[in-house]
């Protein structure tokens, strides 16, 4: 099978200039994604969209393909990622005759991946042919309301608010930036995920860390340093 990471790492950066690249525990933001990708064996390729020469050449020097720039329709302030990802695959089939069986979506702002989660990501849509997709979540035992027609209601509200915290049954975020792996047939269709859909439990502390201020790579640098100290770093794809 072919196997493909893809990393979308746009220059124009408005939060924090030169978002990707700032440095996190001694190497440029990029290079831990880039990293947790190339330890996962089942991954063929490892390709960086990006409209920036800079970030390709960064990406470049920790192993990572940069086979195109990524047109600038598509390195948009409001440009979603869905398009990043199908241009990348239709990409590769015309110009390298290369045709993708799989392709896992990282987001490199997500740096605090618990050791191996996209290795276990993509065994397991590699283990049922059935899946379109498997993605990465993480347990909540919060409540959730969501406002319409300026109205409050109560979402998943067969679940009992209130009570002890170990009874109530859990609700799960969607972490899909932490690791997704979905068929191309639908990253073609211009799909994340598909219809049939299985999850890897995020088991990280720090998924709610997305670097994308000068604040978040502080608070980053922070945790790292804490980790370090207590031995628990290697618990981490953190490079």
């Amino acid at each position: 099978m072919n196997i493909i990471a893809i990393i979308p790492a746009r220059g124009g950066s408005k939060g924090l200039q030169k978002k990707n690249i700032n440095l996190l525990n001694g190497k440029p933001l990029i290079a831990h994604t880039i990293l947790a990708a190339k330890e996962c064996s089942l991954i063929n390729r490892v390709i960086v969209s990006t409209d920036d020469e800079e970030i390709a050449s960064v990406a470049k020097e920790y192993g990572a393909e940069v086979p195109f720039l990524r047109p600038a329709e598509l390195a948009q302030d409001n440009t979603p990622t869905e398009p990043v990802l199908e241009h990348c695959v239709k990409w590769l089939e015309d110009n390298e005759n290369y045709k993708t069986d799989i392709a896992v979506y990282l987001q490199l702002t997500d740096v605090f991946r618990h050791k191996g989660v996209i290795k276990q990501v993509v065994e397991k849509i590699i283990a049922n042919p059935e899946l379109d997709t498997v993605f990465t979540l993480t347990e909540t035992r919060k409540n959730y309301w969501r406002n319409k027609d300026n109205q409050w209601l109560r979402l998943a509200n067969d679940i009992p608010p209130y009570g002890p915290r170990q009874k109530k049954p859990p609700l799960f975020r969607e972490d899909t930036g932490l690791a997704c792996a979905t068929k191309a047939e639908f990253i073609k269709q211009g799909k994340r995920v598909g219809e049939k859909v299985d999850a890897v439990e995020n088991k990280s502390d720090f998924w709610f860390m997305d670097i994308h201020e000068e604040t978040d790579l502080w608070l980053a640098e922070t945790v790292i340093q804490k980790l370090k100290e207590k031995d628990q770093l290697k618990n981490y794809e953190i490079f």
